[in-house]
C-alpha cells in the first residue's frame, strides 16, 4: 500500500535533516552527517528479525529515510546476545538496538552503555510523548534506576487461551473468569469424551519453556503483580510456597486435564499442540499460547473466523486477569541528532501502522488505530493489551540464561515425576552458580 506521511513528523525529520547537512564542520562525521562527499552517513540498527521480519522493518524505515535522506542500515543476527556486547566493548555499537529480551538491555543500561531517552536538560524523548503512546505498565518496560533506556516497538501477548467458538456454542459452554468456573468448564468438556487442555512442552534445546509461561501466569494470579516482580529479580527464591503452589497447580492441570497426561505433554511439539483444537471430533477444547500461535494453525483454518480467545482466568480476586507480555524494545546506543530522529520516528503511531498492517504484529501504541490491523482477532488482542489493568514482562526472560535454562528443565522434570523440593532446590541453585 501507500504510506502518506504526516505533517508532524515530517516536518520535524526535515528539519532535523536540515541541521545535520548544516552541522558537520570538519568532525568526524556521526551517524546520520554528512560523509562521502555531503551523502548522510547511514544509521546502523542491529537486531534479530529475519525474512519476512526484515522486509517489514524495510517499509518502517522508508519514509524515514524519504523524509530526511539519512539511510537506515538493518543488520540481522541470531547471536544478538552474544554480537552485541561485544560490539559495544570494542568501541563499534550499533547506533540503535532492537532487543528481543529485556534482560540484555537493562545489563547495558546498568553499565551505562545505553543512552537515556529522558536525559536532563535535552531528552531525546518528550515525556508527553511517552505517556500519550503507552499505558504505564509497557512505558516502563523500559526504564532501570528511574531512567528510561528504551521502549517497545512490538508486543507479543501472553495468557491467553485459544478456544473454538463454534464447539462452546454446541456444547453450551460459557467464558470462565475464575479459576472455580475454569474447572467447572474442564469437568464438562472432559464428560464428553474430549480433553479439556492440549499442552506440548517440546521444543528442543529449549524443551520446557511453555510451562514456564503456564507457571508465570499463575505466580501473577496468587501472588499479586508485586511478589512477581520481586520473584523475577531473585528477590523471593524459587523455594517460596507462592511458586510452589503455581507449579503444584499447574502440575495438577497437566495430569487430570491436558490430553495424553503428563508424558503426552512433554512429548508433544508447542508447535503440533495447537492444532488438535481442529477437525471435526477435537482431541481438546483449550489450547494456552501467546498471540504467534496462530502460525501453527492447519492451514485450513482461518483464524479470524474459526477461533477466539479469553485471559486465563483469575485466581485471586484482587489480582484479576493479568497479562504477560514479551516486548520487541528499542535502544539507543549511540546519541546523534540522526539517531534521535530515528527514535522519535518510532515513538510515532505512524511507523507503528505501518508494521500493523502486515498481520502478526502487535503495537503497544495506544495511538495506533484498530483499523490499521487487518483482522478482528488482532483487533481484540489489542483491545485485551490496552485495557488489561496489570501487565508484566515474560518473568524467565529477566532471568539470566543458566536460570532460564533451568527453569525450563525443572518445569520438565517435575511434570516427569522428579520431586518437587528438589526441582525447586536445583532451579534456586542455578542463581547461586552464576
Amino acid at each position: 500500500m501507500h504510506y502518506q506521511k504526516p505533517k508532524p513528523w515530517t516536518v520535524l525529520l526535515l528539519s532535523c535533516c536540515t541541521a545535520l547537512l548544516v552541522a558537520c564542520g570538519g568532525s568526524q562525521p556521526d551517524s546520520g552527517e554528512t560523509g562521502n562527499g555531503g551523502k548522510p552517513t547511514p544509521l546502523t540498527v542491529l537486531g534479530t528479525l529475519t525474512g519476512s521480519g526484515e522486509t517489514e522493518l524495510a517499509a518502517v524505515f522508508a519514509p524515514f529515510t524519504e523524509a530526511t535522506g539519512i539511510p537506515v542500515v538493518y543488520e540481522a543476527t541470531d547471536a544478538f546476545d552474544t554480537v552485541l556486547p561485544v560490539r559495544v566493548e570494542a568501541g563499534d555499537p550499533p547506533d540503535i538496538a532492537l532487543f528481543p529480551t529485556l534482560s540484555l538491555l537493562r545489563d547495558l543500561a546498568e553499565r551505562q552503555q545505553l543512552v537515556p531517552l529522558d536525559q536532563d536538560p535535552d531528552p531525546v524523548l518528550e515525556s508527553s510523548a511517552l505517556d500519550a503512546a503507552f499505558v504505564s505498565d509497557l512505558r516502563d518496560l523500559g526504564r532501570v534506576d528511574d531512567r528510561l533506556y528504551g521502549f517497545s516497538v512490538r508486543t507479543y501477548l501472553k495468557g491467553l487461551v485459544w478456544y473454538r467458538p463454534d464447539r462452546f456454542a454446541a456444547q453450551n459452554y460459557t467464558v470462565p473468569e475464575t479459576w472455580e468456573a475454569l474447572d467447572q468448564l474442564s469437568a464438562a468438556m472432559a464428560a464428553t469424551g474430549s480433553a479439556p487442555w492440549c499442552i506440548g512442552l517440546e521444543s528442543g534445546d529449549a524443551t520446557g519453556w511453555v510451562g514456564t509461561d503456564w507457571i508465570e501466569a499463575l505466580i501473577l494470579r496468587i501472588g499479586g503483580p508485586e511478589y512477581y516482580d520481586q520473584w523475577s529479580r531473585h528477590g523471593i527464591p524459587f523455594t517460596d510456597p507462592v511458586v510452589r503452589q503455581a507449579f503444584e497447580t499447574f502440575g495438577q492441570l497437566v495430569q487430570t486435564q491436558a490430553l495424553g497426561g503428563a508424558i503426552g505433554t512433554i512429548s508433544t511439539s508447542f508447535m503440533d499442540a495447537p492444532a488438535l483444537l481442529f477437525g471435526d471430533t477435537p482431541a481438546c477444547d483449550l489450547h494456552y499460547q501467546a498471540n504467534f500461535i496462530p502460525a501453527f494453525f492447519p492451514d485450513t483454518v482461518n483464524p479470524d473466523e474459526s477461533v477466539a480467545i479469553f485471559p486465563l482466568p483469575a485466581i485471586e480476586a484482587e489480582y484479576d486477569r493479568p497479562l504477560v507480555v514479551a516486548d520487541l524494545l528499542v535502544g539507543l546506543l549511540r546519541d546523534s541528532s540522526a539517531g534521535r530522529a530515528l527514535m522519535q520516528y518510532l515513538l510515532t503511531p505512524e511507523s507503528q501502522e505501518i508494521w500493523a498492517a502486515f498481520g502478526g504484529h502487535l503495537s503497544p501504541h495506544q495511538g495506533v488505530s484498530p483499523t490499521a490491523y487487518p483482522d478482528d482477532l488482532s483487533r481484540h488482542q489489542i483491545e485485551l493489551l490496552q485495557s488489561t489493568p496489570t501487565l508484566r514482562y515474560d518473568g524467565s526472560a529477566l532471568m539470566p540464561r543458566a536460570v532460564d535454562r533451568a527453569f525450563s528443565s525443572g518445569v520438565v522434570d517435575y511434570l516427569s515425576g522428579v520431586d518437587l523440593d528438589r526441582v525447586l532446590e536445583s532451579i534456586e541453585a542455578s542463581w547461586s552458580d552464576l
